[in-house]
């Protein structure tokens, strides 16, 4: 594997973190946005910057080297706006950033990734047959084969991989229960439920926006599980472990800023409305404008 060069030979004085300081979210687009809503709901008192990247989006077909750029380029930025920890909110990035970012930075800005669900998927999975939807990059990575070898093989549960490029444009585009992605879910789903899968790893942070198609495709012969929560509650865990927990709500502030790379926050705005409600106390800035 060809290592990234850090943006610096060594990290920028920064000043120590409070724990007032916001929580740093990353992902290609507003797919990690279902993991900021589960931070939110789980850490009442914390507030997060959100860096989407939508001027690359998505990373799916990307080259392990340009996701493995991208990627520092995103948390760099985080560590610079001065958040107490980062999040990558996104299971292509993780899968091949996570050691290189966190040998960087230290335990002075703790680093957070995500793996597809598979373990809790393996161990509840009634007929042994367990589907993961992720990106062709998610499953190059060493992650999640590590988590195969070492739960579902012994466990003797065969993980079926679904992928499908087609869907993340869908969700950035505000598509997630047209024609085209119905039928772009079935044509990829109905193969894994021929074969008896009962649960479905969503391995991507964009695809708990399409739970309700695949409701509708399926009812409740796919169990969907997903990484929102156990990241929530290891950022809580990490968070307590240096002190840096807010104790307090964030009065007068907005809860959750949004940046968009590409500058295109007008455009995705009403999308990420479609998709989470109308949230209270969040703000949306293109990344040219955000101070």
């Amino acid at each position: 594997m060809q290592a990234i060069q850090p943006l610096q030979s060594s990290l920028p004085s920064m000043s120590q973190p409070k724990p007032d300081a916001p929580i740093g979210i990353f992902d290609s687009g507003i797919g990690g946005l279902s993991v900021a809503l589960e931070v939110l709901k789980y850490l009442p008192n914390e507030r997060i910057v959100y860096y989407a990247d939508t001027a690359n989006v998505p990373y799916g077909s990307r080259s392990d080297q340009n996701i493995r750029e991208l990627t520092a380029q995103a948390i760099e930025w985080l560590y610079r706006q001065g958040c107490k920890i980062a999040i990558v909110a996104c299971n292509t990035a993780s899968a091949f950033s996570l050691d290189y970012l966190r040998e960087h930075y230290g335990e002075q800005f703790p680093i957070i990734g995500l793996v597809p669900a598979v373990k809790p998927a393996v161990i509840q999975s009634q007929t042994k047959t367990v589907a993961v939807l992720a990106t062709p990059a998610t499953f190059r990575g060493k992650l999640i084969q590590d988590v195969i070898q070492n739960f579902a093989v012994p466990s003797g549960v065969k993980v079926i991989p679904v992928t499908c490029l087609e869907l993340v444009p869908l969700v950035e585009q505000g598509r997630a229960l047209s024609a085209e992605c119905l039928l772009a879910l079935q044509q990829h789903l109905q193969p894994v439920v021929d074969l008896s899968a009962d649960y479905l790893v969503l391995g991507c942070t964009h695809y708990p926006f399409l739970k309700s198609a695949i409701q509708q495709l399926y009812g409740e012969r796919l169990i969907m599980v997903d990484s929102g929560l156990a990241v929530a509650r290891q950022c809580g865990r990490i968070l307590a472990k240096f002190n840096l927990l807010s104790d307090h709500p964030a009065f007068n502030q907005a809860r959750l800023i949004c940046v968009f790379s590409a500058n295109n926050s007008q455009t995705m705005q009403p999308v990420v409305h479609n998709l989470v409600g109308t949230p209270e106390a969040w703000q949306f800035v293109d990344l040219k404008n955000f101070t």
